[in-house]
């Protein structure tokens, strides 16, 4: 689609940092584009070798996610694959007003990704809501600050967990703040399946390790079982469904085994597929780590 593309609007938030895996500086910025003469606010990116030459911003991608005013970006590298950019847009819908709002335009956040810092995936739904507070269904409110921390669980046994923070109180409220959310360690966004059961085959792909962790999370009547298949999609022997023993909890790093067998450094630098089996459950991610000493 042509888009006739403004004049840089920096009145957002607009970041830059380095990325040591691609060797620059990266920039991301909010610039406007008027599809059949309708304003559209947007997100532009360009890079950097020395902060002070930049190259020509360009509009970034969301294959045929639809049209929509995004009107910041908050786009970091996960600290945890760094290799993968995550933004969070605050999307705004500027026409909508509830009764009680003093002015037009309300806004949630919404979630994406990438792996090259250009294209990018952009999930529809919300990721976070206004939800109960009047103050946040007010017009340029809940904008999600630059940056993923890990902080301590307030439960003494729980593992440590991800925060977000986000804007409320611009209008409406008696001062604008922060308000801090939480997710589970790379609990962005999960393969679900329902309890009557789901499967997922992943591409080939080959992996260094020598164990499979999943961060997994079932019901107590819910369970998953992983099958490891050549690059053509055939079960490996030792590795099929019927093999892999049941899981079924809450965990972050979870070695699978197989008949109680977890090596699987003999498979290492050679084209896999894994395929999931899920009833009632969670898959978040996957890492191949080396075996325990």
């Amino acid at each position: 689609m042509d888009h006739t593309v403004g004049a840089n609007v920096f009145d957002s938030q607009n970041l830059a940092f380095y990325d040591p895996l691609r060797g620059c500086y990266v920039a991301y910025h909010r610039d406007s584009i008027y599809p059949g003469g309708v304003r559209f606010r947007q997100i532009m990116t360009c890079t950097s070798t020395d902060f002070r030459r930049w190259t020509k911003p360009q509009l970034l991608d969301f294959g045929g996610a639809p049209l929509e005013h995004l009107y910041t970006n908050a786009v970091t590298p996960y600290y945890r694959a760094p290799h993968i950019y995550m933004g969070f847009p605050k999307r705004l819908l500027p026409d909508r007003r509830l009764s009680s709002n003093r002015a037009s335009g309300v806004s949630d956040g919404v979630y994406m990704t990438s792996r090259d810092g250009l294209h990018f995936k952009r999930w529809d739904a919300a990721f976070v809501r206004p939800g109960l507070q009047p103050e946040r269904w007010e017009t340029r409110n809940n904008m999600t600050a630059w940056g993923i921390l890990e902080t301590a669980n307030d439960l003494p046994a729980a593992p440590k967990e991800l925060s977000i923070f986000n804007s409320e109180g611009y209008y409406g409220g008696e001062v604008s703040r922060l308000r801090r959310f939480t997710l589970r360690v790379d609990g962005f966004v999960s393969a679900n399946a329902p309890l009557k059961g789901g499967e997922l085959t992943t591409r080939p792909f080959t992996f260094a390790g020598g164990t499979l962790s999943l961060n997994v999370g079932t019901s107590a009547a819910g369970s998953v079982r992983v099958e490891i298949q050549d690059g053509d999609g055939k079960a490996l022997k030792g590795y099929t469904l019927h093999d892999c023993d049941e899981i079924y909890g809450d965990y972050l790093d979870l070695m699978v085994t197989w008949k109680g067998q977890a090596d699987v450094r003999s498979l290492a630098g050679k084209p896999i597929r894994l395929r999931f089996a899920l009833s009632d459950a969670d898959l978040y991610s996957l890492q191949f780590v080396p075996l325990p000493a």
